[in-house]
């Protein structure tokens, strides 16, 4: 076997992971890409914090003997338990960490919005955890996955305190970037807890603005970088999408990839879906009109024919809530419907549920997350509004694409990458794009696709009928990323 067909033994450090704890998608991608990359015939384990929400009785873990002991700089060494579980449909083995001081709470990164005050310490806790797990399991992984901040110190660490680490010195590291906005940034005493010499405090280490930026540090060190769509790796090295850090990705552009998120089609079918009142597929639209009355029907809607605009969200000014509340006055006055399903900021929850009380026949309001109830939007809607003023992949629009739910999007990140935009005179495409992040734009997108439903029936039909038939397989990023692990190996060993 040739070395680049060789199985690979794959580390996975993340914060999160579906189904056990998920807040977006970082958990859907480090949920499922490690059993895709398994059934390649890769070894690939999952390490992450067993916070309070993950019960082991429902998941059937089962505590490892002895305990893994955790050096924390000037804090001292630590000791956590490791519980073992499986990810759902998979072999692949999910170590999590246990300590109630650190993840005995309510809540992944915080309370209400409001993050834990020792999140520092918690996710450096977490990275020098996954580079002491090896020990505990006899096991010499060659690749060091990472994912966003709450991991971005595995590469450093890896180049530092680790280098001539018995079982991970000799390991590449990949740092996966979900999201730029969030980098970790803390007081510079954490330098002490990180342990890994003032000499990394630099402005091409870990220092942002005087303080300790720690996704910096893991973009500097890691020896590959991605993020999860092209598109986004463009982006992030802009000003306008770089969030400080566009000239460090600048300077890394070489090693910077974009690798689009896979759907799991096995859970976001139409026509097995067993969340919806009736199944349907790309030939037989019959049960999507079902879906749509049982969708009225559960925000309290009038169940008439017009077109029923769909929202599943987290309510925050990333998504384009703030451009949905601007321009909802003006778009009730077109004759559509409007359901929205989310949580997020405080006001969002207020505003949209105050506007379901005014106007009862035009719009429904769910404050918090169902996933039944998010399947029916996806089936039961016309059309799905995806506004975001940035989007490094997103998932909904492809879920909406497969079951026949054409997406109105603002072009940008994955969104741009993963949907095209309707040409009525030849009947191409598969949603709706908008590029400038205004209510305006998105009121002007949003009566285009009203007028098709009213006035261009072969049209829309078209539209569902090409979604239908794209797809975006876990299947094909898995490969991506097995070229990745294999190029960073190449980089780190010289082979």
């Amino acid at each position: 076997m040739s070395q680049s067909e060789q199985p690979l033994k794959i580390l996975f450090a993340a914060a999160e992971a579906a189904p056990f704890a998920k807040t977006g998608g970082l958990g859907e991608v480090v949920g499922d890409l490690p059993r895709y990359l398994q059934r390649m015939g890769h070894d690939v384990r999952v390490v992450l914090p067993r916070y309070y929400s993950i019960d082991p009785d429902r998941y059937d873990l089962k505590l490892l003997p002895g305990s893994l002991v955790v050096p924390m700089g000037i804090i001292g060494e630590m000791y956590c338990g490791v519980w073992e579980g499986r990810l759902p449909k998979s072999e692949v083995p999910v170590y999590f960490l246990e300590h109630d001081g650190l993840y005995g709470r309510d809540g992944i990164y915080g309370v209400d919005n409001v993050a834990f005050m020792d999140n520092d310490n918690r996710y450096v806790f977490l990275s020098k955890a996954a580079l002491e797990l090896p020990k505990l399991l006899g096991w010499q992984p060659d690749i060091l996955h990472a994912h966003d901040w709450h991991t971005a110190a595995v590469p450093l660490l890896l180049n530092t305190s680790y280098r001539t680490d018995p079982l991970v010195g000799n390991a590449a590291s990949i740092l996966t970037i979900h999201n730029m906005q969030y980098q970790g940034v803390f007081y510079p005493g954490l330098m002490e807890v990180l342990d890994v010499g003032w000499d990394q405090f630099t402005f091409l280490g870990l220092e942002k603005d005087d303080q300790v930026n720690l996704l910096k540090g893991g973009i500097y060190q890691a020896t590959l970088l991605n993020t999860v769509s092209q598109g986004y790796a463009r982006e992030i090295q802009t000003a306008a999408f770089g969030w400080g850090l566009e000239g460090v990705l600048r300077e890394r552009s070489a090693d910077l990839y974009g690798i689009l998120n896979g759907v799991d089609y096995e859970e976001w079918n139409p026509a097995s879906d067993h969340y919806l009142p009736a199944n349907y597929g790309s030939d037989d639209f019959s049960g999507k009109a079902v879906c749509k009355r049982a969708l009225q029907r559960r925000f309290g809607l009038p169940e008439v024919d017009v077109p029923l605009f769909g929202v599943v969200s987290r309510m925050v000014a990333q998504k384009g809530t703030d451009l949905l509340a601007e321009a909802i006055h003006e778009m009730l006055k077109l004759d559509i419907q409007l359901v929205v399903v989310g949580t997020g900021e405080p006001w969002a929850h207020f505003f949209f549920g105050g506007m379901a009380h005014r106007h009862p026949e035009q719009v429904g309001c769910f404050i918090g997350y169902d996933n039944a109830l998010a399947h029916l939007v996806e089936a039961g809607s016309d059309f799905f509004l995806m506004p975001s003023a940035f989007e490094p992949c997103g998932l909904n629009q492809m879920y909406s694409l497969a079951y026949g739910t054409p997406p109105l999007v603002r072009a940008t990140g994955g969104l741009d990458d993963s949907v095209e935009n309707f040409n009525e005179a030849e009947l191409t495409g598969d949603g709706f794009k908008f590029w400038s992040h205004t209510a305006a734009a998105l009121f002007d997108t949003v009566g285009w696709a009203t007028w098709t439903y009213y006035n261009n029936q072969p049209g829309l039909a078209a539209l569902r009928r090409n979604g239908m038939a794209k797809r975006f397989t876990w299947e094909a990023a898995a490969q991506a990323y097995d070229q990745l692990y294999r190029q960073a190996l190449r980089s780190k060993r010289g082979v």
